[in-house]
Formats: C-alpha cells, sequence, structure tokens
C-alpha cells in the first residue's frame, strides 16, 4: 500500500506532526483546512465566505497535488463558529461542489484555533477515475 504525504508549506506541519493530505492508494484524505492567507495571516478577516473559499481552494491544491480532482470528493466536513454564517459557508462550498454534491456536514464549534477563524473544512476522496450515473 502506497503512502504519499502532501505538504501545504505551512510551520505547523512539522511542529504539530501533520499533512495537509495524505493519498493511500486511490484515498485522499485532507485534514482540517483553515483560512490561511499566503503571508500566513487568517486571509479574509470577518468574512465567512471569503474564508471558506480560502480553505477550498488549499483544499484544491492538496488534492490536485496528490492526484486527485475535486470531483473525487466524495464528503466534505464544515466547522463554523456561529449559526448565522451558515449560509455564507455553504454558498462558498456550492461554487466549488454544486455539480459534485459530495456527502457534507456543517457543524458549529465554540471556536478555532485563531479567534478572527469562523471556518475550517475537511475533505475526503476517493479517486476512481469515472463518476457513476
Amino acid at each position: 500500500m502506497a503512502r504519499k504525504n502532501i505538504s501545504s508549506g505551512s510551520p505547523y506541519e512539522d511542529v504539530v506532526g501533520f499533512s495537509r493530505a495524505v493519498r493511500v492508494d486511490n484515498t485522499i484524505i485532507v485534514s482540517g483546512t483553515a483560512p490561511i492567507a499566503l503571508d500566513g495571516t487568517t486571509a479574509a478577516p470577518g468574512d465567512p465566505y471569503g474564508q471558506a473559499k480560502r480553505c477550498l481552494e488549499i483544499i484544491k491544491q492538496a488534492i490536485e497535488t496528490a492526484g486527485g480532482h475535486m470531483t473525487d470528493v466524495v464528503r466534505t466536513r464544515m466547522y463554523i463558529t456561529d449559526a448565522e454564517i451558515q449560509h455564507e459557508v455553504g454558498r462558498a462550498h456550492a461554487e466549488f461542489f454544486r455539480d459534485i454534491k459530495p456527502a457534507a456536514t456543517m457543524v458549529v464549534v465554540s471556536g478555532l484555533v485563531r479567534d478572527d477563524m469562523l471556518v475550517e473544512i475537511e475533505a475526503e476522496c476517493l479517486v476512481t477515475g469515472e463518476v457513476l450515473a
């Protein structure tokens, strides 16, 4: 069973001991992905849509680096800090997954690792090369 660890370059990967994503055979698991801007700050402060979009951009890059595609995503999990932002987070999710429609869960949590983070997203993929009708 071949294993490939995918890094996003986050300094926390070595400190905490995790990978942005791991691929084993045809399965890609993307860890909880926070809205981190290129400079290491929190992207889109105060903007749940912008933060969710940034999370999904990072997830897309990790999946593609692992040899998958967004169409391979079968499940997402969205963690939000306030139920009031669910529609904005859902709007960003739909921009990436409207036609794919993975199984999805959204839960409200008491907080994330930075006070200015409003959303964190995970994804799971099965790379099969075909979509069933």
